[in-house]
């Protein structure tokens, strides 16, 4: 999690011995890896154990020397959650790290008060959980089940504060910066007034998170029992997915077999056809909100370059301001035709 920034100490160079001296509070890197994921981080992101430190500490020269004001962590472990996300590309993790700040300065309606306790109604709705057990390649099942809002009782930004909390905690873990997650969604029972909450605006919002603001590796969007109203929210989404994650979305429909290909019966609940018992979201809930403290952090203001907006940070690619307007305005005739 993010800390108080350490850029107005001297930052020494990669392999200086006095690094210990100069920044005495910094927790010392230990990795928890084990050898086969120190492999796989080496096969698919570049990952050298040997010039781990070396990596970590260039991206944290390029952050005092290009965003002094950032407020930012500046520890080894996290750092090395951005450079992993970009396959160890400085240019791109620094970005990424810029993006991670500027999301949340430009939605207060997510990130003001975030922490568990705040989203609790959330979390005891069984909205979004954890599976209890990874998948065959050592990835979380995060699932959301859109059924369990009621929007009413609150607005559909505490529901994405959930899912965040949720990210922000998997992250912690080397092996899920490694392994990536899995996302399972079930839209059974979703209407066409619950879809009409997850607008274009909040569509793109969400989608820069995922997609260039945060540290996480997103390898499959599992849609289960999605009713013929998916498909005018999919159309809604889609314009502003990348290539690479748009074809990572398996739409399964009421077929529990079409899902177990992704996804082995063993690890999923009885809902879905597995052997894994009946789905528990206490154990989740009660890991989240026991960590409460991890999340009680005040991020500093951003400080952005003269040239840059916060939206030119936030999402990357052709997704415009006027692309949002238009999708807007032909949203609802595409739910309707769609229900």
């Amino acid at each position: 999690m993010s800390g108080d920034s350490d850029c107005t100490r001297t930052s020494p160079s990669a392999g200086s011995p006095s690094d210990n001296e100069l920044l005495p509070d910094r927790p010392k890197y230990v990795c928890s890896l084990s050898p086969d994921l120190v492999t796989k981080a080496r096969e698919e992101l570049q990952e050298k154990p040997e010039w781990r430190l070396r990596d970590v500490q260039a991206l944290r020269d390029m952050v005092c020397k290009d965003y002094p004001s950032l407020g930012t962590c500046l520890d080894d472990a996290f750092l090395l959650r951005f450079l992993r996300a970009r396959k160890f590309d400085y240019d791109r993790a620094l970005q990424l790290l810029v993006n991670y700040h500027t999301c949340r300065r430009t939605w207060p309606e997510v990130f003001s008060n975030l922490k568990p306790s705040a989203i609790k109604p959330v979390l005891e709705s069984g909205f979004v959980t954890v599976l209890p057990h990874r998948d065959p390649q050592g990835r979380h099942v995060v699932c959301i089940r859109p059924d369990r809002w009621t929007p009413s009782n609150y607005p559909i930004t505490e529901n994405i504060r959930a899912i965040y909390l949720t990210l922000e905690k998997l992250i912690q873990s080397e092996e899920t910066q490694v392994n990536g997650i899995v996302i399972l969604a079930d839209y059974k029972g979703v209407s066409l007034s619950k879809a009409s909450h997850f607008g274009p605006f909040v569509a793109k919002k969400v989608i820069g998170i995922l997609q260039d603001g945060f540290p996480i590796r997103i390898k499959a969007v599992n849609i289960i029992n999605e009713p013929r109203i998916f498909k005018g929210i999919f159309a809604i989404i889609k314009p502003f997915l990348k290539e690479k994650i748009a074809n990572r979305f398996f739409l399964h429909g009421c077929d529990l077999n079409s899902l177990h290909q992704n996804i082995p019966p063993v690890i999923l609940p009885e809902e879905y056809g597995g052997t894994a018992g009946k789905l528990d979201i206490s154990a989740w809930n009660e890991l989240l909100l026991a960590s409460e403290e991890d999340f009680l952090h005040d991020f500093s203001e951003l400080v952005l370059p003269c040239d840059s907006s916060p939206h030119d940070l936030l999402v990357s690619g052709d997704a415009d301001e006027k692309q949002c307007d238009d999708s807007l305005r032909g949203m609802k005739p595409q739910l309707y035709y769609c229900y």
